[in-house]
C-alpha cells in the first residue's frame, strides 16, 4: 500500500501547502518509503504473551503511574481569550471557513 499522487496532491491541497513539482515528488517519495518501513515492522511476528513495554523498560502495575482525578476549573475571565482571537462576535470566535473537495 502506498500513497498515490492524487491522494498526495489532495492532502497537500488540504494542508494548504505551496510545493514545486521537484518538493512534491521527493515528499511523496519519503512518505512511501516510510510506510513501506512501517509495513515491514507490522510483517515482524510476534508472540501474543510479548509483555507491553515503554522505553524498553517492561509496564507492569507496579511501573505505570497512578491516574490522577480530572478536575475542572473555571477559568477566571474567559473574555481574555476570546479578545486573543483575530475574530469574535457575541462572546464567540469566528473560524474562517477552510475551503476543501471531496476525494473520489
Amino acid at each position: 500500500m502506498e500513497i498515490t499522487r492524487e491522494v498526495f496532491d489532495h492532502l497537500v491541497s488540504l494542508a494548504a501547502i505551496q510545493l514545486e513539482d521537484e518538493q512534491a515528488q521527493y515528499l511523496l517519495r519519503e512518505l512511501n518509503h516510510q510506510l513501506a518501513s512501517i509495513h515491514e515492522l507490522e510483517a515482524i511476528p510476534l508472540s501474543a504473551d510479548l509483555p507491553i513495554t515503554s522505553n524498553g523498560v517492561p509496564y507492569t502495575a507496579s511501573t505505570k503511574p497512578e491516574l490522577r482525578n480530572d478536575e475542572w476549573l473555571a477559568f477566571p475571565d474567559p473574555q481574555d481569550i476570546i479578545d486573543q482571537a483575530p475574530q469574535h462576535e457575541d462572546g464567540y470566535i469566528v473560524v474562517p471557513d477552510i475551503p476543501h473537495t471531496t476525494l473520489e
